[in-house]
């Protein structure tokens, strides 16, 4: 990776890296929406799935936890 983009990532806040790597993530995703889940990965969503159909109360969402985690980090 080129010397400049590495100082611009090194130059950002905890909470901007950690955007950009979403937004890079979703990149990936886009371009690789046909890639097949491993036995093991299918299990591991069956299970949080059930979880959630038996408890659907428990816990928070995405939404919640990234903005709490946003704003100690702003704070």
């Amino acid at each position: 990776m080129e010397n400049t983009l590495l100082k611009q990532i090194n130059d950002l806040s905890l909470s901007e890296k950690i955007l950009l790597v979403e937004d890079i993530w979703d990149s990936i995703a886009k371009e690789n929406e046909g890639f097949e889940l491993t036995q093991s990965q299918k299990s591991g969503l069956d299970r949080r799935i059930n979880s959630y159909t038996d408890n659907p109360n428990q816990g928070r969402s995405w939404d919640e936890i990234k903005s709490e985690f946003l704003k100690s980090k702003i704070s």
